[in-house]
């Protein structure tokens, strides 16, 4: 996570004792998590690594309850054609009144590996999304609250929604 992302986060920060569910959190260059410090935090991520609790694909896994205060989503939508699926897979994650933050490529971002942060291997999905496009994402989901917001430098697409 670059520092302008991580910054964008820090709005949300708390210091309570709160359920994190980050999709797409397998470290890969940082992540916004220092913002949460009292946070009991679960990793799904469709690759194992460093504190990956749940390996699967974000877009056809099924949370077994809404049980998440809060559900990241930072730099991944950028490297998949499902963010659409992920809203809706965040939205039934969370409780009653929980949020999602979610930071991404947005129009102008250079392609880069969502792997290793290096250049795109051979197949790699890349495509940037468009503020009101993900707008559209978490409006379909069910998020009532919230907000996209585009920041031309460096190129960063960056949203939350509210769950009612």
């Amino acid at each position: 996570m670059h520092a302008a992302a991580f910054n964008w986060c820090r709005q949300f920060a708390s210091d309570e004792a709160l359920d994190v569910l980050d999709l797409g959190g397998r470290y890969v260059n940082g992540s916004c998590h220092p913002h949460f410090p009292a946070a009991r935090f679960t990793i799904l991520d469709i690759a194992p690594g460093a504190g990956v609790d749940i390996v699967a694909d974000a877009a056809t896994w099924v949370p077994d309850e809404a049980r998440w205060d809060v559900v990241l989503i930072n730099e991944v939508f950028e490297h998949t054609p499902d963010g659409k699926t992920i809203c809706r897979t965040a939205f039934d994650a969370l409780r009653p009144g929980g949020r999602v933050i979610i930071t991404c490529g947005g129009p102008g971002r250079a392609e880069h590996s969502g792997h290793d942060g290096g250049p795109l291997k051979p197949g790699e999905y890349y495509g940037n999304v468009d503020p009101e496009e993900l707008g559209v994402w978490l409006q379909e989901a069910g998020f009532t609250e919230g907000c996209t917001y585009y920041a031309e430098k460096p190129a960063d697409t960056y949203g939350w929604g509210v769950k009612p």
